[in-house]
């Protein structure tokens, strides 16, 4: 359970954008209304070089999320710890305004998979999970963030609901929540549920950042609809239209605009954090 003595940053209630170095020089000169960005912490966790040089320069500037994509935080096996003690090290040296990882599993038999992958919402994942969470949040004396997962199947031996599984989790360890709005309806689409109702359910109150991004469309073996989480192209409306839903229930939070794969320019990334500071300005 999180200490009171542990630390729970929080980044502004503004726009921010994940960063890649490519947009060093235009996000310097140009930010909009760009006020915090993230950075996958296992691209920052070497020993120097031009990506800390760079984030040395712009942690004096923006808030910084530091979001974690190889804890494999719902994993069975034991968090690793090297890599937890490299990850100190970076939030000790870095000191971000806050940390955040999945809820996922990426390890197996002391294989790292490439993937970010699901896991069944049974009371045995629940209290392994919620270990592992109180592990990272010692270690790091500071809370978390647990982020939602973009789903593509269900799993039959579920007891929980995501949304109740979440809740509990955050009950039990005193973690906060990343609310991935691209995520919820990537999910609603492929299992066939309610975006609004899963949104409805989800427990706001321990929200302390939001992400959108873009997906891709197909279809699966029997032509049903099929999203791709793929962070590689701007968000779709139906995204933008339930971060609107979600900001009027939450009030102002951090909005992130997600953007990994096929890279755009500065000015077609800024436009989306153009549009998400319009839909805060909406609950200003």
């Amino acid at each position: 359970m999180l200490d009171n003595s542990r630390r729970i940053d929080r980044l502004p209630n503004n726009a921010g954008v994940g960063y890649k170095p490519q947009h060093f020089d235009d996000l310097r000169a140009d930010p909009g209304p760009v006020k915090w960005i993230e950075i996958h912490a296992e691209n920052y966790m070497g020993a120097g070089g031009r990506p800390l040089a760079q984030m040395r320069v712009l942690s004096e500037r923006f808030a910084v999320s530091v979001h974690g994509v190889g804890l494999s935080i719902g994993g069975e096996t034991p968090l690793d710890p090297d890599h937890l003690a490299r990850l100190k090290h970076l939030v000790e040296w870095l000191n971000p305004a806050s940390f955040s990882e999945h809820l996922a599993w990426s390890t197996h038999d002391g294989q790292f998979l490439n993937d970010l992958l699901p896991l069944p919402y049974t009371n045995e994942t629940l209290a392994q999970v919620a270990n592992h969470i109180d592990q990272v949040q010692t270690t790091l004396n500071r809370q978390m963030l647990l982020e939602n997962p973009s789903s593509y199947l269900s799993f039959a031996q579920s007891t929980w609901s995501e949304t109740g599984f979440l809740n509990e989790l955050v009950r039990r360890t005193g973690c906060g929540l990343l609310l991935d709005v691209n995520n919820v309806f990537v999910s609603a689409t492929n299992l066939g549920l309610s975006a609004d109702g899963y949104i409805d359910a989800f427990p706001l109150h321990a929200v302390g950042e939001i992400h959108v991004g873009g997906h891709d469309e197909d279809t699966d073996d029997h032509g049903a609809p099929l999203l791709i989480d793929s962070h590689g192209k701007p968000v779709d409306d139906p995204v933008w239209a339930l971060l609107d839903k979600t900001l009027a229930k939450t009030g102002l939070r951090p909005v992130l605009v997600e953007w990994d794969n096929d890279v755009p320019d500065w000015t077609t990334l800024r436009s989306e954090a153009d549009r998400a500071a319009q839909a805060l300005a909406l609950v200003a």
